[in-house]
């Protein structure tokens, strides 16, 4: 009788984050910046390069994770290009999480970097109306469907089922506005009201200019190793506990409901792996293109009941000073910085303030404490899909 032996999974960690420079970037390259964000995360974990055998690329180039790894002078044996927009990175987590644990791989890089600001100033692209007309998606772009429109429509459906009031919307970006005055990276840091929110220039009813993201330059790394690497490591680890990824639709016709996102299934995936409930969670890093992804987020991750989002958010409880449940603590996509698909970005904050590293926006619990879990969910399309990430603070 032959017996099959079962090779016991690996616990796997976050070892080492990094930003490029990000904002206002007018003389770097897309590679560059992917470059620069992984040297960061690299020194950041005190591994050696050599250790990287995986990595995970999407957006640049045709064959992003080739191109990006030669770029970098990296050979790995594991690649993942997966791109679902926004919520990409959090999915890449997922997929690379996996493969540590289950021994493909031992050390995997997630590297992204856009200039997408500089070269829109530089004249070398345009603002992107619609993604395309091939497909399922030629069954609405005649019809002038942008992507900025299509989340106008379902924040509009929200506040017709529900009641949620554009106060209330605004909130959100006033409180993003705020944290981003605690971090001296974000784009914009000076304070905004309700008020400064609804009476900006329309750009989708119901949304103003600041319902919108910001646009700006960027990159950011993050690198996964295996729970045996870490002792190597010159940081904090901080374990993937749980993680979730759900595709909703892709043309709005397909979508059932307009007021429930996919992370009502990648959050609930991402929980019940993880062991823990949203009540445990200290904080959020949430993805916030615009102003109702976070407020609906909030509420298919569980964090609130549907519905009551727009209470949730107006109560001033977003902020990381005076809040009770910060949310996008370096200021979001709504102020601090967004390149693109920005959902790397969350998962360099949730590391960061996990560590006790974010200085004058750093998270505490009630009793003083560095926050001990944390949640950064990814949106990508026009609430197309969605992937979750459950961190929690050492391996144990």
């Amino acid at each position: 009788m032959t017996r099959t032996r079962t090779r016991t999974r690996r616990k796997v960690a976050v070892v080492g984050v990094s930003l490029s420079d990000c904002g206002r970037v007018d003389e770097a390259t897309p590679y560059a910046l992917h470059a620069q964000a992984a040297r960061r995360a690299l020194a950041d974990s005190g591994l050696d390069r050599t250790v990287v055998d995986g990595i995970a690329s999407a957006g640049l180039g045709t064959l992003a994770p080739v191109e990006v790894a030669e770029y970098l002078g990296l050979r790995p044996t594991w690649v993942d290009s997966t791109s679902v927009g926004g919520s990409t990175w959090e999915v890449m987590a997922a997929h690379a999480a996996d493969a540590i644990a289950a021994g493909h791989a031992n050390a995997v890089l997630l590297v992204y970097g856009s200039t997408a600001r500089a070269d829109i100033k530089a004249g070398r692209r345009t603002g992107n109306l619609s993604f395309g007309a091939r497909g399922p998606l030629q069954f609405e772009v005649p019809y002038g469907h942008t992507l900025i429109a299509k989340y106008a429509m379902a924040a509009r459906r929200h506040m017709h089922e529900y009641g949620t009031t554009l106060e209330q919307l605004a909130s959100v970006a006033v409180q993003a506005r705020a944290n981003a005055a605690l971090n001296p990276d974000a784009m914009f840091r000076d304070p905004i009201t309700v008020d400064d929110v609804l009476s900006g220039p329309m750009i989708a009813d119901p949304f103003t200019k600041l319902h919108c993201c910001i646009r700006s330059d960027g990159g950011a790394a993050v690198l996964l190793a295996a729970e045996e690497y870490v002792q190597d490591c010159r940081t904090t680890p901080v374990r993937i506990l749980g993680t979730g990824e759900h595709v909703s639709h892709t043309t709005m016709s397909e979508w059932p409901d307009f007021t429930v996102s996919p992370a009502a299934v990648s959050g609930r995936t991402a929980f019940r792996r993880a062991g823990v409930a949203p009540q445990d969670i200290d904080f959020a890093e949430i993805y916030d293109a615009f102003t109702y992804m976070t407020l609906v987020t909030l509420e298919d991750l569980g964090f609130c009941e549907k519905g009551e989002g727009g209470e949730f958010v107006a109560k001033g409880r977003l902020k990381v000073a005076g809040g009770d449940f910060p949310v996008n603590t370096d200021g979001g996509g709504l102020s601090a910085q967004h390149p693109g698909m920005r959902g790397l970005f969350l998962l360099v904050e949730a590391v960061r303030q996990l560590r006790g590293e974010a200085g004058p926006r750093q998270v505490h619990r009630p009793n003083g404490h560095l926050p001990e879990l944390a949640v950064a969910s990814g949106t990508g399309g026009w609430f197309c899909s969605s992937g979750t990430v459950v961190l929690g603070r050492g391996m144990s």
